[in-house]
């Protein structure tokens, strides 16, 4: 499992720095009997005992829907988290550009083949960086070999830490300023030649919505996915720094090789910073209803869903292989769940969920440091004996 949006360095980092932290409890609330996910209920109080201000989940299963809130949403006020809360998805935002791809792929207006250079020319360009030698399908299972604008060391420094991120949270950038970081460096492969996440390919898969839709991602996101389902908590932001309501408060530390006590309230950030690769807005009910539909059929004809689930080996955890915009998953139960994880400044989400789509677990951490409870919450929910 990675966490998308924080380089993986950042992110474990900032983990073990978390391990020290005070913890920090508040009122937990269920929505109904717990019987079936008491053991989730117990990991997700574990990871706010290990440092998570607040965690807000969702399960829905046979026995129906199961919403379960720890911690707090505002360390300021104490408030608790709510089970409404909206929150920033981060790369569960790359699941709803893919599901567009392939509706578009089933209804003939691009191919998964088709190269980057045929929807985007002169775009990919530099460096050795060469969109005609990289197909759709190879941005959407990250086998593109580009390098990811993140692990550039100084954009991550300006937009993502310490002074950077407070001076610059609220800049507005363009799709094309990340490419270009991106475009600064050359490939860190062959297109194909293995998998490796990269925030960059999903930029890029955005930017072919736009091209193919003649409008804007945003707009066919809505068109597509958002208004069918009824995802009344899902937006984008545009270029606004705020959250709607009701939300909780996003915490990161951002000086954790500094000031490792230190956390800061990231909550505002201007949305275009994650334009394409996440800056979607969600809560853990839409998003359990979104993939729901996603697996069970209802967004995708057989063939393209077929395609989604073709699955490239992950190399760095072996356990896991990507498909396009989900990944698969076998816990060390021997449970195989199909899932995705978002992580950006002040937020960690995870959706999993069985390949039919009729067992699901969403949850939101409203931080970005703690992630070792991430794992023991899927297998409390999918491999304890009471699960269901």
């Amino acid at each position: 499992m990675t966490i998308r949006n924080r380089p993986r360095a950042g992110v474990v980092a900032l983990a073990a720095v978390a391990m020290t932290a005070t913890a920090l409890t508040g009122p937990a609330q269920a929505s109904r009997d717990t019987a079936g996910h008491e053991a989730t209920r117990s990991a997700i109080d574990a990871s706010v005992a290990a440092g998570v201000p607040g965690v807000t989940a969702q399960a829905r299963d046979a026995g129906g829907v199961w919403t379960y809130t720890a911690g707090v949403g505002d360390l300021n006020t104490g408030a608790p988290r709510g089970k409404n809360d909206r929150f920033r998805v981060g790369g569960l935002t790359n699941t709803f550009v893919a599901t567009v791809l392939l509706q578009m792929a089933a209804e003939n207006k691009l191919g998964l083949d088709d190269t980057v250079e045929r929807h985007l020319p002169g775009v990919v360009s530099g460096n050795g960086n060469d969109g005609r030698a990289i197909t759709v399908r190879q941005l959407l299972n990250h086998t593109s070999g580009l390098f990811d604008y993140l692990l550039d060391v100084t954009y991550y420094r300006t937009y993502l830490l310490g002074d950077g991120f407070l001076q610059h949270r609220y800049d507005t950038l363009t799709p094309e300023q990340r490419l270009r970081v991106a475009f600064s460096h050359a490939p860190e492969f062959q297109p194909g030649a293995r998998h490796s996440f990269s925030h960059t390919n999903d930029v890029l898969a955005a930017l072919i919505v736009e091209k193919v839709a003649g409008t804007s991602y945003e707009n066919e996101v809505r068109r597509r996915i958002i208004r069918p389902l009824g995802l009344k908590a899902t937006s984008h932001p545009g270029t606004s720094s705020r959250l709607p309501r009701p939300s909780g408060r996003g915490y990161s530390r951002l000086f954790f090789d500094s000031q490792p006590d230190r956390i800061d309230d990231v909550t505002e950030m201007n949305g275009s910073q994650l334009w394409g690769d996440g800056d979607l807005i969600s809560s853990t009910g839409d998003l359990n209803r979104f993939y729901a539909a996603l697996m069970g059929g209802k967004l995708l004809p057989a063939r393209q869903l077929k395609e989604l689930k073709t699955t490239v080996v992950n190399p760095d955890f072996p356990s896991a292989s990507y498909g396009l915009g989900v990944e698969r998953l076998t816990l060390g139960c021997g449970t195989t769940l199909w899932y995705h994880d978002g992580g950006t400044v002040g937020w960690l989400t995870v959706a999993a969920f069985t390949e039919d789509g009729r067992h699901q677990l969403t949850f939101n951490y409203n931080s970005d440091w703690e992630v070792s409870g991430l794992i023991p919450t899927l297998n409390a929910e999918f491999c304890a004996p009471t699960s269901r």
